[in-house]
């Protein structure tokens, strides 16, 4: 079973190098299983017992799976992640040629561990909007360029002796990666334009924008003596992702609506249209039960039961920096999930769906742990306190603990996927 979830882990995380690339695929994985796709700008027909998705603009995705017995008074059981990763973003007139040297003028997304991307193989993915015939929709292509074209290199140690005393790196003038060498003047000028024109095979001229993500070309590994580890980019916050995308798909029940919801933008802070901070899930959730002959009071009174799932990851126990982590309440890799919780709501926290997520992971077997950040410390944000700000279910954090998280390249237990995915499937199943 392990090796079963970290496959499909490994190939999903391969795949999806943007936002945009994850939505792709997540799609790919529900169109497999019958999941029939609906549009936002489209009256919908909802059945019974139907499984049915929703993109919201390319990087935002919402799937859900109605019970054929399922009426109004019955609770949505939704779980939530996010699609973005921390990274670097290509602006737009990114050539900067120097010393011979071709380089792009770039911008951080979100906190990346900045030193992890110095002297690593680089690739770029993100989307293309090209002219077309008509002017309010110009035509939106995918771009992945797979293969490794750029570098972030390091300042040699003979050159900055001081490095390993700590290196303070600036945002603007050290992070700009190599993307070859400028041999003429004539290719000084729109040598990554020309590169992304002639990937799309079309002119130069048809190129009205981009939205382009740097990223790590790194294949993930199993490691450890026992084969116990996932070391691999991206793992914040695409083990939440496919762990739901399966759970959704392998679950069944007759009587609620399940719902997997994935955002964009949670590592900027979610306030953008197709983040956790916008109405457009709770939009979408009203238009579901419309779509299924209810009214707006049929869908209030779904809230009062449903239950939410805020699933990102969490920080593990760093066995070199053990003081770091909470004195009683810190995690463990291979240990199960983590449920994640702060008085100060930073994490969604209701005791209520706590004691069912415990009930359910008892009546199942399922391994997990309870988590706190130390009380003079902070922790990364999630979506889970956004949502059930705008929809007020019952919620909790949860998520498999790393290492190295924000890191270019991350690290986790293989049980814990096995851990979570368990969980998911059994919250989407009992009632």
């Amino acid at each position: 079973m392990s090796k079963n979830h970290t496959d499909k882990l490994l190939q999903f995380v391969e795949s999806s190098t943007s936002p945009f690339h994850t939505v792709y695929e997540v799609k790919k994985q529900l169109q497999e299983a019958d999941f029939e796709e609906l549009e936002l700008g489209q009256d919908w027909g909802i059945r019974k017992g139907g499984s049915y998705f929703v993109e919201g603009y390319g990087s935002t995705l919402f799937a859900f799976k109605v019970g054929k017995n399922y009426n109004f008074r019955n609770p949505f059981h939704i779980a939530g992640a996010h699609t973005d990763s921390p990274c670097l973003c290509i602006k737009q007139k990114p050539e900067m040629s120097s010393e011979n040297y071709a380089r792009l003028n770039v911008e951080v997304y979100g906190g990346p561990i900045l030193n992890t991307w110095l002297d690593r193989p680089l690739s770029a993915s993100g989307r293309i909007a090209l002219k077309s015939d008509n002017l309010f929709k110009p035509e939106i292509r995918l771009v992945d360029l797979k293969r490794p074209i750029f570098i972030i290199p390091n300042l040699a140690i003979h050159l900055n002796r001081e490095v390993n005393k700590g290196l303070e790196l600036n945002k603007q003038t050290d992070m700009l990666p190599i993307i070859g060498m400028v041999e003429d003047m004539l290719n000084r000028e729109q040598y990554f334009l020309n590169y992304i024109a002639e990937e799309l095979d079309v002119k130069i001229d048809d190129i009205l924008d981009y939205q382009m993500y740097i990223y790590n070309t790194d294949v993930g590994d199993v490691i450890g003596m026992n084969e116990e580890f996932i070391s691999s980019p991206r793992l914040d916050d695409l083990t939440s992702v496919q762990a739901i995308v399966t759970a959704l798909i392998d679950g069944d029940n007759d009587s609620t609506i399940n719902v997997g919801a994935f955002f964009d933008n949670e590592e900027i802070g979610s306030r953008t249209k197709q983040g956790a901070a916008s109405i457009l899930f709770t939009l979408v959730m009203e238009k579901l039960l419309l779509s299924m002959g209810h009214d707006k009071s049929h869908y209030i009174s779904t809230l009062e039961e449903s239950l939410l799932l805020s699933v990102d990851v969490a920080h593990a126990i760093h066995p070199n920096q053990a003081a770091k982590s909470d004195p009683t309440n810190r995690a463990i890799l291979n240990k199960g999930f983590c449920i994640k919780e702060a008085s100060s709501q930073f994490y969604a926290t209701d005791s209520e769906i706590i004691g069912i997520i415990q009930q359910i992971c008892d009546y199942k077997n399922i391994p997990y742990q309870k988590i706190a950040n130390r009380s003079d410390g902070t922790s990364g944000g999630t979506i889970g306190s956004i949502i059930s700000a705008l929809f007020p279910a019952k919620t909790i954090d949860i998520g498999v603990p790393l290492l190295s998280m924000h890191s270019s390249r991350e690290l986790m237990g293989v049980k814990d996927q096995e851990s979570l995915v368990a969980l998911l499937t059994a919250f989407y199943t009992l009632l």
